[in-house]
This record gives C-alpha cells, structure tokens and sequence, in this order.
C-alpha cells in the first residue's frame, strides 16, 4: 500500500502543471533580462562612440529591471493573493449561514460533471462532512496547491532570472569588440533566448519549435525598433 502512493505520488509530480507558478515567473523574468538590457544595449551603442556609455546603460537597466521586476511580481502575485483569501472568508461565511444551499451548490457542480443527481448529493455530503471548507475551495473557487498564489516565490524567481538573463548582455558589452556592437548584441542575444525558449519548452512539456519561433520573432521586433531609435537619433554620447 506504501508503494502504491509513493507511485501515486510520482505519477502525480511528473505531471508539468506542477511546474506552472515557478516556471512563468523564471521565463518571463530570464526572458525580460535578455531581451531588455540588449535592446537597450543596442539603442545606446547605436548612438555611442565608446564603450563606457553602453556599459553603463546595461548595467543599470540591469539592477533597475531585476528590481522592478521582483517588485511588480510581487505586487501582482499579493493582489491574487488578497483576492483568494476574500473569497476564502466569504465563503467561510456562507458556509455558516446558509449550508443547505452550499451542499446543493457543490451536489449541482458534481452533477455538471457527469454524476448522477443522487450520487452527486451524496459525494457532496461525504466531502461536506470530511472537510466543507476544502471542498467549497477547490470545487466552487478552483483554488489548490498548484495554483496557490505565492508572492515571495515569484517575486524572488522573476528578479534572480531577470538578472541572470540580463548578465549575458552585460557580458558581452564589456568583453566583445565594440566595433560592431550592436549586431553581436542582437546575435547573441537571439542565441540566449533561443535557447531559453528551448529549455522553457522541454520544462514545461510544450513544443520546442513554436517557443523558437515566438521569441525569435518578437525578440528581433523589439531589438530592431530599439536599434532604429539610436541610428535615427544618431546622438553621440561616447
């Protein structure tokens, strides 16, 4: 029997929902990294005749944007946050003042989903008297475990990948050739999201080739429009 839910338990974890909260916040902050400090990267050695300007710039776009992208994550995750528990409360309340027509409400949601009216009623009843609070949560809510808000986690995995991705034009701002910087930025980090877009894809079980192609597409739209902004304003800040 021991066995039997340990297997359970690892059928149930190679499943990649599980992976869902940790994994959008490491992608889309590895992801902003890359591609915002090399767009901006790219703009001011469009209109620089030194090295230094471009350092800079990375730089600080670098600790403003793994700052701001910690912050805003965890702004936004605690506001789901505050929204869930509401709701929580509210049906905490509901619970107490009129149970009745919460059991019909989880025995009609049960029946929506293929049960019989009776055998609906009487799982309604059996996970009502085991735990009515849980069942209200995850049935009526759609709340769980897997996507429980969880700020902090967020937070923290949208700023240490930002600054992760943003380091990788960082690097090569301060170490390749300046002539020609713009397009070893824009090679390079086409590279990089490249091979985030793989590794994103194969850890969350989707199609390698579309995520390739999404973050190609949309990684060369934004370098390109920001390159264009530095050649058009040809401002010589080296």
């Amino acid at each position: 029997m021991i066995e039997t839910t340990k297997n359970i338990d690892n059928y149930l974890d190679s499943h990649y929902i599980h992976r869902s909260n940790w994994l959008r916040a490491a992608v889309l902050g590895a992801n902003d990294g890359i591609l915002s400090t090399a767009s901006l990267a790219i703009g001011v050695a469009a209109a620089s005749d030194g090295r230094a300007p471009v350092v800079l710039a990375t730089l600080a776009g670098l600790v403003a944007g793994a700052l701001s992208m910690a912050a805003g994550e965890y702004v936004s995750v605690s506001s789901q946050t505050d929204v869930e528990k509401a709701d929580i409360d509210r049906e905490k309340i509901e619970l107490k003042e009129t149970p009745e027509i919460e059991l019909q409400l989880l025995a009609e949601i049960y029946e929506k989903r293929g049960l019989k009216k009776e055998t609906a009623l009487t799982v309604a009843r059996e996970l009502t008297d085991n735990d009515a609070l849980g069942a209200h949560v995850r049935d009526e809510l759609g709340l769980n475990e897997i996507s429980k808000a969880k700020p902090m986690q967020a937070a923290f995995a949208s700023g240490a990948a930002f600054t992760v991705g943003g380091m990788l034009p960082l690097m090569v701002t301060l170490f390749l050739p300046f002539r020609n910087m713009e397009y070893s930025l824009y090679g390079f980090a086409l590279f990089f999201l490249i091979i985030l877009g793989a590794l994103a894809a194969k850890t969350g079980g989707s199609s390698i080739r579309k995520a390739i192609i999404r973050i190609t597409f949309w990684g060369t739209v934004a370098m390109g429009l920001t390159a264009m902004v530095g050649y058009l304003f040809n401002v010589n800040i080296g």
